[in-house]
């Protein structure tokens, strides 16, 4: 017994000497034998030396990087010297691909737009999509700026051509508003083309599963009449937006839908942890950008179309311990949702109605909107959420004061359509303008303007 104790003891004093001659010894250097301030070489442990890079600063042990000799400047916030080397340049612009300096007056048009603080952001976005967006990010030097008062480019004379005619579109309108009506509606199932297949003139589209067509102001009046006499019906928004040449109108319907997102832990409250909620805005969202030609003949529109939908909260138990109970559970939600975008440019006649099919996607707030009939099949009971054909009018009226009272979709929209029937016009409608040659529906699609219908170079 002693003997161990008498082992125990010695072992404790010669740990106790180690200790305190550690401590005695004087504190490492970088490398022994060299003094406090590193001389710019490097010794591995094995005895190799290596000497640093050229123009390497002098770092004192603990001490701050100087800037003497190097690039490196002290960490105090000062500014470092370029990596980079920057020239002040010529004070010239280049000119070697023949760009010429243009300062387009546009002070007729953000003058009288008052809608929004920077009018002239509209011509901008307008050049960028007639042009494209790579002509102003290439090897060629250009300037796109502009103003409240005047736009200024520096690009060849072909590029100018292009800026000069959208700048005359704008000023040739002085910011006069135009007449928009937008009709957003679903239906079931797409089988009513059937019979409107023949008022239908197709128009190229480059997003992929989006179709386009042409539609005479009274077809589309008839086709909005047959198509209310559906049970698959469902009217979304039919609002008539009053846009100024150029700018964005939103039309939007959305809910906000809450959920359990989230848990967290907190000993101040009860039951020991809190939960934090979520919202899910679920509808639909359509953004429209008209600009009209310099007759008013051909309409050019960006049409923007976001739907969301949250088709279910799937339900997940999570543990969330606390001191009075540890074996408590609670519930959080994880969102299912669907969504469909579109963002694509159309040109189309100004006297003709603008018709996009957004195909099976889902339907937009079909929790808040009933069907004709009034009877809505549960989802439960139907195979799943809402799904259905979206379609988009658009109908550019002109200008606002002179936009036609009668216009799609207004009264038009009453004409009697019975089967077999010729539809009669409303008071001040031009007599002739119908016929009976099908039943419900009349196709008349002539005299449309000469003009390209083909989409832009740009999907913007």
């Amino acid at each position: 017994m002693f003997r161990r104790i008498w082992l125990f003891a010695i072992v404790a004093v010669s740990l106790a000497g180690e200790i305190l001659a550690q401590q005695q010894q004087p504190p490492a250097t970088v490398n022994p034998g060299q003094p406090a301030t590193f001389s710019g070489v490097w010794r591995s442990p094995n005895g190799e030396v290596r000497p640093a890079a050229s123009g390497a600063a002098s770092l004192p042990v603990g001490g701050a990087a100087t800037s003497a000799g190097s690039s490196l400047t002290p960490v105090n916030g000062a500014p470092r010297a370029p990596i980079a080397k920057v020239t002040s340049g010529t004070g010239q612009l280049p000119n070697k691909d023949g760009q010429v300096w243009r300062e387009y007056d546009i002070s007729p048009y953000t003058a009288r737009v008052t809608s929004t603080n920077r009018p002239e952001q509209a011509i901008v976005d307008w050049i960028l999509r007639e042009t494209g967006y790579e002509v102003w990010h290439t090897n060629v030097v250009t300037v796109l700026s502009a103003d409240a008062r005047a736009l200024r480019v520096y690009h060849t004379p072909e590029v100018q051509a292009v800026v000069g005619d959208v700048v005359d579109r704008f000023v040739n309108t002085q910011g006069e508003s135009q007449n928009v009506s937008v009709r957003v509606v679903s239906i079931g199932s797409p089988n009513w083309r059937t019979r409107a297949q023949p008022a239908l003139r197709a128009l190229p589209v480059q997003t992929q599963g989006i179709t386009a067509w042409l539609v005479a102001r009274e077809d589309a009046a008839l086709l909005t009449s047959e198509l209310r006499k559906r049970s698959d019906f469902r009217e979304h928004s039919a609002p008539q937006l009053i846009i100024a040449s150029g700018q964005s109108a939103v039309v939007s319907l959305l809910r906000p839908r809450q959920y359990t997102a989230d848990i967290v832990m907190r000993n101040d409250v009860w039951p020991g942890y809190e939960a934090k909620g979520g919202q899910f805005d679920e509808g639909f969202s359509v953004e429209i950008s008209p600009l009209a030609s310099l007759d008013g003949r051909v309409v050019d529109a960006v049409v923007k179309v976001n739907i969301d939908q949250l088709e279910r909260l799937q339900s997940l138990s999570v543990d969330v311990p606390s001191a009075v109970a540890p074996r408590q559970r609670t519930e959080i939600q994880v969102p299912q949702v669907s969504e469909f975008r579109l963002h694509d440019r159309f040109r189309w006649p100004g006297d003709q109605v603008l018709l996009i099919s957004l195909g099976i996607v889902p339907i937009p707030s079909a929790a808040d909107s009933q069907p004709a009939s009034g009877f809505r099949m549960p989802a439960v009971l139907s195979g799943g959420p809402d799904r259905g054909e979206v379609l988009l009018f658009v109908d550019s009226q002109g200008r606002a004061a002179s936009a036609a009272p009668g216009a799609f979709p207004g009264a038009a929209a009453a004409w009697p359509t019975t089967p077999g029937a010729t539809a009669t016009p409303p008071a001040g409608q031009p007599a002739g303008t119908t016929t009976g040659a099908l039943p419900g529906m009349t196709p008349v699609i002539g005299g449309l303007p000469n003009v390209p219908l083909t989409p832009s170079r740009q999907r913007y």
